[in-house]
């Protein structure tokens, strides 16, 4: 069993990324997970969306490389240790993990380059709520 994941290859410069997600909104894909890696100038970003084929005919309808793949998906309990036992099992049989993300939150981290504290006010005056350590796992 598994998943459908789109990954695109994506400049890095400031708002690629959102023209993508703009593309595969306005064709109805809703986000359900994404990861985002840097590779120098350009980066790949990982999208799990409710509607695959809508999000990738929208996102190569407008000049993005991106295609599907599947990828396994675990429902972990939300206990100490149960991310490490499920990669456990994994490793046990001699398997390579080459990436992992986790799915359906509303919590977002960013990590972004130049000052955090900027960020933190730019998203603040769009009331966004920011959150801290201990909001977080209170």
């Amino acid at each position: 069993m598994s998943i459908s994941q789109i990954s695109v290859f994506i400049e890095s410069k400031p708002g690629m990324m959102k023209q993508a997600l703009d593309v595969m909104a306005a064709a109805g894909a809703n986000i359900r997970g994404y990861c985002a890696s840097d590779t120098g100038d350009f980066g790949i970003v990982r999208f799990v969306v409710d509607n695959t084929e809508a999000g990738l005919k929208a996102l190569v309808d407008n000049g993005f490389a991106a295609k599907v793949k599947p990828v396994v998906c675990v429902r972990l309990k939300d206990d100490p240790g149960e991310l490490s036992r499920a990669l456990g099992v994994i490793a046990q049989a001699g398997i390579n993990l080459e990436y992992s993300y986790s799915l359906v939150g509303t919590y977002i981290c960013l990590q972004v380059e130049g000052d955090l504290e900027t960020v933190e006010k730019l998203l603040e005056r769009e009331s966004f709520e920011l959150v801290n350590d201990n909001d977080f796992f209170e």
